[in-house]
């Protein structure tokens, strides 16, 4: 399918590899802020690609609407309608694409019709175990939001949002220790071939994220700049 756009001469591209809860989110938003970059998720431009009624927009609503998973082929087109936009021509940070091999070749076809690349694809590196206490671990006020976690940031009084005084605590269903085991443990074996690809590719650099929030953005920033530069 082609999306019958040319992709701009995008100056970076970035992609942040990591685990549910090693902080792939956040992390793009400073990125975003500090570079001018766009973060490009696989959710949010299949969603705007659908609301907008684009041909590969279409494509898209009637695979998910008959439940099916929608292709390689048409979020390439996808993200090919997307690249050509004047907004993203100072970079973008790639998030939950490419998730395969065969998706990052598919990729690199479509970056190189602009002369283009994939600069650096940056695995945000985890510890299992303490990933498992990380994310296990979390809850938040149902009123006002403030989250918490059972090690890390318990209430003063247990059970008592310390902002607003509410009891009203939630969990995220998926949030225990089994759920996130299993997803890491799937994260990984999915992700290993992606990480070895782009290592082969000299593409590929390593950042703990276990560390400080305000530690990994300065070593990303320190990547970021040196491909953007």
């Amino acid at each position: 399918m082609d999306g019958g756009t040319t992709p701009n001469a995008v100056s970076t591209v970035l992609i942040l590899l990591g685990p549910p809860g090693a902080g792939k989110g956040t992390q793009a938003r400073m990125l975003e802020e500090k570079f001018g970059l766009v973060q490009l998720s696989t959710g949010d431009l299949l969603r705007a690609a659908v609301a907008a009624g684009t041909e590969a927009g279409k494509a898209a609503k009637a695979v998910m609407e008959a439940g099916g998973l929608v292709s390689d082929e048409i979020v390439l087109a996808i993200l090919k309608d997307r690249l050509a936009e004047p907004d993203v021509n100072a970079g973008v940070i790639l998030d939950g694409f490419p998730r395969t091999t065969v998706q990052a070749e598919a990729l690199d076809r479509l970056l190189e019709e602009s002369g283009q690349q994939v600069n650096a694809a940056v695995s945000l590196e985890v510890d299992d175990a303490a990933m498992v206490i990380r994310i296990s671990g979390r809850f938040t006020c149902g009123d006002c939001g403030e989250g918490y976690h059972d090690t890390f940031k318990s209430p003063q009084v247990p059970e008592t949002c310390d902002k607003c005084g509410s009891t009203n605590m939630k969990r995220r269903a998926d949030d225990n220790a089994e759920t996130v085991a299993a997803r890491l443990d799937a994260y990984h074996k999915q992700t290993a071939p992606l990480i070895a690809y782009y290592d082969e590719c000299r593409a590929l650099k390593r950042v703990n994220a276990m560390g400080a929030i305000d530690d990994i953005a300065r070593e990303l920033g320190q990547i970021a700049q040196s491909v953007t530069a």
